[in-house]
């Protein structure tokens, strides 16, 4: 691979942002892009690198804005002769495989409250190299003896979480507070403003009661429904420690989408009539 193109896809990586590789991986004949030719695709349509320009880079493009949309690449097979049925408008002859790559951002979590859960997800993010940052208003449960492996630690309200954090820097917030009240704060503005993953670790009845509140506040359905309500994939968790498997299995189905059946939306839907709380 071409050092710029790795610098980037490094770079990409550590902004926590996704994107698309796009590599040709077999040549047959007469083609612009031989084996290797790689290109990279960033989340605003801009591109590094080339498979070998005109129509078939242009198609290519649009596979790659498809795969941002879907989280999902693919193999595609291209004749680079417009004689041929299904032909790109090209008079090279050739024909390409290109692999079109979707790079998932990596996860940057920002856990707002420094509680049990918040450090049991500590011990288990190092090991999946996702970065962290914890805020809470109480000095003693940030400190370096208990997050030692984050990227940062604040004290500061849930008013003022926005004005210490920049929001584009992170792909998920879990609300893992102390407080229902200072939550729900921490969750206005976030609604406002954040525009990745919301968590929301309740039971039935804070979620209840804090979606009203928001209700009464002039959010719609939609903003709603951003909100993931209890926290974690539904495993039974019931300590923290088993909540934060939860909570990462779900960071994990966040970023790798698993195509579901028609009968695994139907379960799915019978099981959130019967959803346990975190609580």
């Amino acid at each position: 691979m071409d050092r710029t193109i790795a610098r980037e896809a490094l770079r990409l990586l550590e902004a926590h942002r996704a994107f698309v590789r796009a590599t040709v991986v077999r040549a047959v004949g007469s083609v612009p892009g031989k084996i290797g030719a790689t290109m990279i695709v960033r989340e605003d349509g801009t591109t590094l690198g080339t498979v070998g320009g005109a129509a078939l880079e242009e198609r290519v493009k649009e596979l790659a804005a498809q795969a941002l949309r879907d989280h999902r690449g693919d193999l595609h097979h291209f004749d680079l002769a417009k004689w041929r049925t299904g032909g790109l408008p090209s008079l090279c002859g050739g024909a390409v495989d290109v692999a079109v790559e979707f790079v998932a951002a990596r996860p940057n979590l920002l856990l707002w409250g420094g509680g049990h859960v918040a450090h049991a997800l500590s011990k288990l993010l190092p090991n999946l190299e996702y970065d962290y940052s914890v805020a809470d208003d109480r000095p003693d449960w940030v400190g370096l003896d208990r997050f030692a492996g984050a990227e940062r630690r604040e004290v500061v309200s849930p008013a003022g979480l926005w004005e210490r954090f920049d929001p584009a820097t992170f792909t998920h917030l879990y609300l893992l507070g102390y407080d229902a009240g200072k939550d729900l704060e921490a969750l206005a503005s976030s609604l406002d403003r954040f525009p990745n993953y919301i968590g929301l670790i309740s039971s039935a009845s804070k979620r209840a009661h804090m979606f009203a509140a928001l209700r009464e506040r002039g959010y719609d359905p939609a903003q709603l429904a951003r909100i993931h309500a209890p926290v974690g994939v539904q495993i039974g968790a019931e300590n923290p420690a088993e909540i934060a498997v939860s909570i990462v299995a779900e960071v994990i189905r966040s970023i790798h989408p698993v195509p579901r059946t028609s009968r695994d939306r139907a379960r799915n839907r019978e099981k959130e009539r019967v959803r346990p709380s975190n609580t």
